[in-house]
Formats: C-alpha cells, sequence, structure tokens
C-alpha cells in the first residue's frame, strides 16, 4: 500500500503525530464553535481540527466542490468531492512544514458541538444484548431464553419477515426526540423530581443517504459513520400503568442524548459487529462487552427502521445498551449530580459528560 507523511502540527512546537500513515489516512467529522462561529471540521489523532471552510478558502487550486454549510451537508454531498478535498487539505497539513496554517486549531481550544445539529430523526433499539435483557428482567433465563422470540411470534408484513430458522424476537426500535441531544462535555441534567436515572452506552449509525424500503444486504451503502449515543434513561415511569409504558418519560427529557464526540467514517471502521464496549461512571467500569453480542445487528436494524419510514442523511440510530445499567443492579444504582460519565467504542471514541442536578 501506498504510504504518505502526515505530520500534524499540535500547540506552538511541530509534533509529528504518525511518521507514516495509509494514503487514505484516518480522521474523524465533528462540529465545533470557535469565537462564537459554528463550522464543521476535520479532527486528525484526536489532537487538530481542520477548520473546512476556512481551509476550503485559503488552499489553492480552489476547490470545485463548496464547502460544506453544516454536518447534514457533509454527509449528503461527501461523496460527491467533499471527501476528495478532505484528503487534498489532509495533505497540505503534511506539507505545512514548521509553518502552521491559520485553519488548522487545537481541539482542545475549542467547543465541541453535537456532530449533528440535529438528526431530523432519531430511533433507538430496545434491548439489542442477551444479557441485557436477562439483566432488564431480573433473571438469566426465561422459557425461551433472553432474547428470543416468544410462542406465537409472527412476521410483521411489509416491515419484517421472519426466516424459519430465526429464533429471535423481532426488532423494536422507539423515537427519541433531537431536542434531547447535548455535545461531549455539556452535563446531563437530573430532572425535578426524578432519581431514578441510568445510562445506557450506545453505537450511533448514521444514516449517508435516502434510505427507503432497504434489503439487509444493501444496508451498508446507506451507512455514513458511526457515533456515540449514551440513550440516557429515566426509570421512574409515569405513576400510572395507563398505555403500558411510557417512551416519552423515559428517553426524551432534556439533555438525555449525549452524542458524539464526533463521526467517524465508515471506511475507518472495517466491521461495526467487532467493536468492543466500555461504559465507566466515575472510573468504576460498569458495562464491559461487544458489538458482537448484539441482537439484531447494524444492517438489520437500518433495513428495519427503513421499512418504516424513509431515513435521511445525519439521521441516528441507536443501536442498544449491552447489560451492565444501573438500575438492573442489587442494590440499584442512578447517575446522580457530580457523577462523570464516559460511554466508549473501540475505533470510534469516548463520550464523556458530566452529571448535574436541575439547572
Amino acid at each position: 500500500m501506498r504510504r504518505t507523511v502526515l505530520t500534524v502540527l499540535a500547540g506552538s512546537a511541530v509534533t509529528a503525530l504518525s511518521a507514516q500513515a495509509p494514503a487514505t489516512p484516518g480522521f474523524k467529522l465533528g462540529s465545533f464553535e470557535r469565537k462564537d462561529t459554528a463550522f464543521v471540521g476535520v479532527v486528525l489523532r484526536d489532537a487538530v481540527v481542520i477548520d473546512l471552510a476556512a481551509a476550503d478558502t485559503a488552499v489553492m487550486p480552489a476547490s470545485s466542490v463548496a464547502a460544506p454549510r453544516d454536518m447534514k451537508d457533509l454527509i449528503a454531498r461527501y461523496d460527491k468531492g467533499v471527501r476528495s478535498r478532505i484528503l487534498e487539505l489532509i495533505a497540505r497539513v503534511g506539507a505545512a512544514g514548521a509553518v502552521r496554517p491559520s485553519w488548522l486549531i487545537d481541539l482542545s481550544s475549542l467547543k465541541t458541538l453535537p456532530p449533528i445539529m440535529y438528526p431530523q430523526t432519531m430511533l433507538n433499539m430496545a434491548v439489542n444484548y442477551r444479557e441485557h435483557a436477562a439483566e432488564m428482567a431480573g433473571s438469566s433465563s426465561s422459557p425461551t431464553g433472553p432474547g428470543a422470540a416468544l410462542p406465537g411470534t409472527r412476521s410483521a408484513p411489509g416491515i419484517w419477515e421472519r426466516q424459519a430458522a430465526d429464533t429471535r424476537w423481532n426488532p423494536y426500535l422507539f423515537t427519541k426526540l433531537p431536542s434531547a441531544v447535548i455535545a461531549a462535555g455539556e452535563s446531563i441534567r437530573l430532572p425535578v423530581g426524578r432519581a431514578q436515572i441510568d445510562w445506557e452506552c450506545e453505537l450511533g449509525v448514521v444514516v449517508g443517504a435516502q434510505a427507503s424500503q432497504v434489503g439487509v444486504d444493501r444496508a451498508g451503502d446507506y451507512i455514513f459513520g458511526y457515533t456515540i449515543e449514551n440513550d440516557v434513561s429515566d426509570r421512574g415511569g409515569r405513576g400510572d400503568t395507563r398505555h403500558g409504558s411510557d417512551w416519552l418519560i423515559a428517553k426524551s427529557h432534556d439533555t438525555f442524548a449525549p452524542m458524539g464526540p464526533f463521526i467517524v467514517p465508515k471506511e475507518f471502521v472495517p466491521d461495526p459487529q467487532k467493536l468492543k464496549v466500555t461504559f465507566k461512571l466515575n472510573g468504576q467500569v460498569m458495562q464491559d462487552a461487544n458489538t458482537s453480542l448484539m441482537i439484531h445487528t447494524v444492517f438489520e436494524q437500518v433495513s428495519y427502521a427503513s421499512h418504516i419510514l424513509t431515513l435521511r442523511p445525519g439521521d441516528v440510530i441507536a443501536t442498544g445498551s449491552p447489560a451492565g445499567v444501573g438500575s438492573a443492579r442489587n442494590p440499584p444504582i442512578f447517575l446522580k449530580a457530580g457523577d462523570i460519565s464516559e460511554c466508549t467504542y473501540e475505533g470510534v471514541g469516548t463520550l464523556r459528560n458530566p452529571v448535574a442536578g436541575p439547572g
């Protein structure tokens, strides 16, 4: 494979973050704010950020492709020239020598925003790991086993056709409101009067192209990349049993969808079903799993969702939480003011958020 030298300038000194990198070097994408101005940036080695708009103006020859207005615009036009321009700009960083371009900025000096502001549609997969199914049921076993279909389970015509050998329950997606999204570093705020607030560390699938009625075998073509979502959950209920569970109360309080810190394009995630997952609360490991343990895969979830509604660039599907949530412990552990949550997916990053009382 051809190699190219990628040298990144960090701080006031020249720091070689990689002596050699692939011809298509890994990078992440994020949304940032500097001096009250928001912009889309390319994150290199989690240390410095290319301001795409500023770099596109400064670097000659000028590109025939306009710089993206925001992350949704970048996603929609990624394969229509934006990706090529990003690679050109990364190459210029390596060629800059000791002169630091003005459009290359220390990550630490920027305010990190939610990577997508904001998804039009946010979907979350309910109970998509068998161990989590068992812990939420309060038992390691059930008549059919955790995650297994109950007798009488049927296909959902036009949405999910069960195969004869498939013993899993059908997928279950619910909506989470985009108004709950906050960035890495922002505080998860405990709602007034609500004391049973839990964590769920989830891989977020970022949709890259309009998708409707997509087969599982083609679902990967409609994925742009991956991010992280902490599916913060209110386990306190609504005080009655009217219509069963209340997913609005459970999932969509303000600040209940920390997301980010960045998006990793799918080209840098060879297999989303082979990622280590770790959640730490105040430094203590609470969730330790792997995406290989999902009941329904990333591609099945995209396909399933696309048979219900049309997915659009920038939409996000959170793929379910592994075992280890606080409400399933004995005694239960719930988030409290002063806590620090850290959700990590191998190759994607770490989403850190403090917890605060009602604001």
